[in-house]
């Protein structure tokens, strides 16, 4: 069993992201997990990511506020405890069109080149 305090949670940067802090949870360290990685971001009002696409899935859970997600010519909010799939390649653009802070929890498998 591997804990991590939120504390001691490192910030990292994600490209093409905007008015948004995020944390890495779990992953990217030698004890694993080795499938996978969590991330948490804090989106500011009219913080937002994209549009790009990458070949990596994910699953987005929003913990806290909204987020407008856009992909493939649809559109929706998702809502606390919603959770949206994007699959590998799919363009997706996401935006927190409200006054409050958006928290998503984010889940990605590992880049090749990290395995």
């Amino acid at each position: 069993m591997k804990i991590r305090r939120i504390n001691e949670a490192p910030v990292y940067e994600a490209p093409n992201h905007y008015a948004m802090r995020s944390l890495r949870l779990q992953g990217f360290d030698p004890e694993g997990p080795t499938k996978f990685w969590t991330g948490l971001s804090h989106f500011l009002p009219g913080g937002g990511a994209g549009p790009d696409s990458s070949p990596l899935e994910k699953v987005y859970v929003i913990l806290a506020g909204e987020m407008t997600v856009k992909c493939d010519g649809l559109e929706t909010v998702l809502h606390p405890l919603d959770s949206c799939f994007i699959g590998p390649d799919e363009e997706r653009e996401i935006v927190n069109h409200t006054n409050s802070v958006t928290t998503m929890l984010v889940v990605m498998p590992y880049p090749e080149a990290k395995k």
